[in-house]
């Protein structure tokens, strides 16, 4: 099967492959841009920024990490790395991911679209407001992440209504993706809940609003083969995590790429979070100390997420997930925190993005 171009809005993407926008620090100017550069969508990820360049573009911290949302979120450290991305890309398409449960998500939308994203996604939670924050930015197309077709349904409603818009694509997400997921624990393994029954029940809601409107298959999509398997279900294109994160360009550190390669297919888990919805990783030194009871002090810094409601809910699953993904980032290998999606046990070796990208798409 010859993987066609993929058409978000007004911008067209060589080969329907997105790459996962994975925080902290794990896709940010050298993985995003180098996607991009090899006909695929690169996305920053907009969180925790803060921390990048050696958190030279935080303001103000405290412990060695950036306070509060301001400085977690940052502005400046964002417009950065898309100047940085675009020293590698050009001017392909490049998008930004922006969860929607994060403090100052208009704020940090916003500060995409003047960093120059051309697309931003935006998943953990339905951004019924999303188009809010973009009216002054008409050519940046708006992507959100759903489970389901109702879903999907809300909000195309609430944006027809308010913004008279609909989404320019909608990216359905199964349980099998790393990090959050869109479904209860238990949810996550219901057999109606599985990718490959999402996929057609959000085409067929999203046709009858645009049938041009395209549909992109997430969460536990590895090779050439899960492709072809997807677009024939009705998706126009894919989303990668995983893939990218185990290439020589990922952004992440080499313990943090280490890890994922020495990961067995047990040690790969779901696990509460402070988000409130349960996220997929590594069962590191960290996870077994938590599970001990054991883990380190909370003290929620960087005010990250809404739902942890300042460092409450933090408390109850044991870890800050800022601090944590941001250890990661840094390459602590005690205490960092490592998402994952459920097949990176099949990974053996790192691939360069380009190399990925022949393999992908069948050269």
């Amino acid at each position: 099967m010859k993987l066609k171009p993929l058409k978000i809005g007004k911008w067209e993407i060589k080969y329907p492959i997105i790459q996962g926008g994975m925080g902290l620090g794990i896709s940010w100017d050298k993985l995003a841009g180098n996607v991009s550069k090899e006909g695929g969508l690169g996305v920053v990820s907009a969180v925790g920024t803060g921390y990048y360049e050696n958190k030279k573009y935080a303001k103000e911290l405290v412990e060695g990490r950036p306070v509060s949302e301001k400085n977690f979120y940052s502005k400046e450290a964002l417009i950065k790395i898309f100047e940085n991305a675009r020293k590698i890309c050009g001017d392909a398409p490049l998008g930004a991911n922006v969860l929607y449960a994060i403090n100052d998500y208009g704020r940090v939308v916003t500060d995409a679209c003047i960093a120059g994203a051309n697309i931003i996604i935006t998943g953990a939670g339905l951004p019924t407001d999303m188009p809010e924050y973009t009216k002054d930015f008409p050519d940046v197309a708006l992507v959100p992440i759903v489970s389901t077709g109702r879903a999907f349904r809300l909000i195309a409603r609430r944006w027809e209504k308010r913004y008279k818009r609909i989404p320019d694509a909608v990216i359905v997400e199964g349980p099998l993706s790393g990090g959050h997921q869109g479904f209860k624990y238990e949810d996550c393994f219901k057999e109606e809940n599985q990718l490959e029954n999402l996929v057609p029940d959000v085409r067929e809601e999203v046709d009858k609003w645009d049938k041009n409107i395209p549909v992109i298959a997430a969460g536990g999509i590895w090779d050439k083969k899960d492709i072809e398997k997807f677009l024939s279900l009705g998706a126009d294109g894919v989303q990668m995590g995983t893939r990218f994160a185990l290439t020589y360009e990922c952004d992440a550190s080499d313990v943090f790429k280490q890890i994922l390669l020495n990961a067995k297919k047990e040690d790969i888990i779901l696990m509460k979070s402070p988000v409130g919805y349960p996220a997929r990783g590594i069962r590191t030194k960290l996870i077994k100390k938590v599970e001990k009871k054991e883990g380190p002090k909370i003290k929620c810094i960087s005010n990250c997420v809404f739902p942890c409601h300042r460092g409450e809910e933090a408390k109850k699953v044991g870890y800050c997930i800022a601090d944590r993904l941001a250890d990661a980032y840094l390459g602590d290998e005690e205490l960092g925190l490592y998402f994952s999606g459920a097949y990176a046990y099949k990974a053996d070796k790192l691939m360069h993005v380009k190399d990925l990208i022949k393999e992908l798409i069948g050269e």
